[in-house]
């Protein structure tokens, strides 16, 4: 595959290359110690709190400093163990036993007595999973538990009421100082993925108990690297932890890396200046829409001087309505809104190729056994779109209101995306909209906050199941006061027959039948126009050639354990 716009990329980047200077040592297998792996993110965070965690740049950054039981192969995606060495799963689905490993220790922290970190046991897992299941302000991942853990609701309520149980909920519960259980209330086909998510990483109690309204800012793990420093919206320095439990294939104590600098700067440009100069070891995304030179380099081949990886990503791209109120109230509106928008135009002409038009499944493609065929989106088609338009009392655009798509101004290729969409709603109901680019957090913050009408919004698969993407939908993830924040469904969509579809999926024990009910429930969303699907991204990096090990995979997730530096 050829994409122009990455010509002019690769020849400002060949003109001056730097490299790494760092000294290191040799370990087993031809691996070397040290180096600082430097790269830019450019969004701002708004927590590193696993029970907050939210964004994907937060579990890109936070990722290497916190672990769960299991976590996800980079390679594949496939659940492996992390913290727990092994675990096992009753005949009928309903209890799972963790065995810990053991000797795994906390990173040395000032939230600890006496400044080190102690022995992670089971009890420090009940806790945090209890947590997960309270109603304090800082948790937004409720949802994961909810419903299928033993006890969860009941204790959320209660601490809801300021009653809450001490022991936590019913379900959770710590055997012994190396074995957890987790009784479930029916079975849950995807609770190992489950068990993957940022908001089943593991803290200590001491974290919450040191630093209470703080834990945003400070983080305290068991991974591969503990936090340094933290200076919000600037820049973040994670250090090797010498305690770290992990080897790899040759025996050598992980992780490789001295340290691990994020900045978090906007300024693509700056980030692509610095990686000529060789201070950035990555830059992990070339938006698409960049200036064009030639369709001369091929995205599989790099340069001589660094390589380039393209990669189809598990996420969705797509504007949400505010159907709470007019004008995206009338299903009708929503529809014509949606078949005016030529999403093929988007990626060919504006993305440059540089992604899949979201024309079928709201859920991305690449997840093995879901029926992509069988979901249909609404096609480009103006004719139906203005006839709608004047069913809905809007002839030709007439007396349509004011209104205006609210964007997060992090990123090139959504702010020409929206010119497009801006053109052609114009162009084909003469509708006219304004935009409003906000800081990410604002941005997702006002959105949350039932405060946006029209807005960009993205979802990276959390764990790689259609589940993960539909939940976005689900009545019970939508805050039922519309004065509250909604994190899950910012749309605070509620349809009976959308919620029996995704919760007999839930339950469902045969994989084709859980796989076609999900699909019933995309194909029932999508026909309600809830949101208005623009693409699925396919993501472009450039890494530097002495950057070995660095995994690749569809969700982002990045092992920066075995990452390692060539001399």
């Amino acid at each position: 595959m050829h994409a122009k716009w990455l010509s002019l990329v690769l020849v400002a980047l060949t003109a001056c290359m730097g490299g790494p200077s760092e000294r290191s040592r040799e370990g087993l297998g031809g691996r070397r110690y040290g180096g600082v792996f430097n790269a830019n993110e450019t969004e701002r965070i708004r927590s590193l709190f696993p029970l907050s965690l939210t964004q994907a740049v937060a579990f890109r950054v936070a990722s290497p400093i916190y672990e769960g039981l299991v976590r996800f192969d980079p390679k594949d995606l496939s659940v492996q163990p992390c913290l727990a060495e092994r675990w096992e799963v009753s005949e009928d689905g309903l209890v799972y036993t963790f065995f810990l490993r053991k000797g795994v220790r906390f990173h040395d922290a000032p939230c600890f007595e006496d400044g080190k970190g102690r022995e992670v046991t089971a009890e420090d897992v009940r806790y945090c999973f209890a947590e997960l299941c309270t109603a304090r302000p800082d948790n937004q991942l409720f949802w994961l538990f909810q419903d299928h853990v033993e006890g969860a609701n009941a204790h959320y309520q209660s601490t809801l009421q300021g009653k809450p149980d001490r022991a936590g909920p019913s379900g959770i519960k710590a055997l012994g100082p190396y074995e957890l259980e987790i009784r479930l209330v029916h079975p849950v086909p995807t609770f190992l993925q489950v068990m993957a998510h940022p908001g089943c990483w593991i803290f200590p109690k001491e974290l919450d108990d040191k630093y209470p309204g703080e834990q945003q800012d400070r983080a305290v793990g068991t991974g591969p690297f503990a936090q340094h420093l933290y200076r919000p919206g600037d820049v973040i320095v994670l250090e090797r932890s010498p305690h770290y439990w992990g080897r790899d294939e040759h025996g050598n104590e992980l992780p490789f890396l001295d340290a691990v600098r994020y900045t978090f700067s906007g300024d693509k440009q700056r980030e692509l200046a610095e990686f000529r100069k060789g201070n950035l070891a990555v830059v992990f995304e070339i938006p698409g829409g960049m200036e064009e030179l030639s369709d001369s380099v091929d995205l599989g081949s790099g340069t001589a001087r660094f390589r380039v990886n393209a990669t189809s990503a598990l996420s969705t791209q797509f504007y949400g309505f505010n159907a709470l109120r007019p004008p995206f109230s009338d299903k009708r509106v929503r529809m014509a809104f949606t078949l005016a928008v030529d999403r093929s135009f988007l990626v060919d002409s504006v993305l440059n190729g540089l992604g899949v038009p979201a024309e079928g499944a709201f859920v991305a493609p690449g997840l093995n056994g879901y029926p992509y065929d069988e979901v249909q989106g609404l096609p480009y088609d103006p004719d139906r779109a203005r006839a709608l338009l004047e069913e809905a009392g809007f002839p030709g655009g007439s007396d349509f209101p004011n209104l205006t798509l609210q964007l997060s101004n992090n990123n090139v290729a959504h702010v020409r995306v929206a010119a497009a969409v801006q053109e052609m709603l114009m162009r084909e109901l003469n509708v006219r909209i304004s935009t409003s680019m906000l800081p990410a957090d604002q941005h997702f913050d006002r959105v949350e906050r039932n405060k946006a009408e029209f807005w960009r919004e993205g979802w990276l698969a959390d764990f790689p199941d259609p589940e993960n993407f539909l939940a976005l939908f689900l009545g019970r993830n939508a805050a039922a006061d519309t004065s509250e924040p909604s994190y899950l469904n910012t749309t605070r969509y509620r349809d009976p027959v959308y919620d029996s579809l995704f919760v007999a999926a839930s339950m469902a024990r045969d994989e084709q039948e859980r796989m076609r009910l999900l699909a019933e429930a995309d194909q029932h969303m999508l026909d309600d126009a809830v949101v208005l699907p623009l693409y699925h991204d396919r993501t472009v990096r450039l890494i530097q050639p002495w950057v070995r090990d660095l995994p690749l995979n569809a969700m982002e997730y990045r092992d920066l354990a075995r990452v390692w530096f060539e001399r």
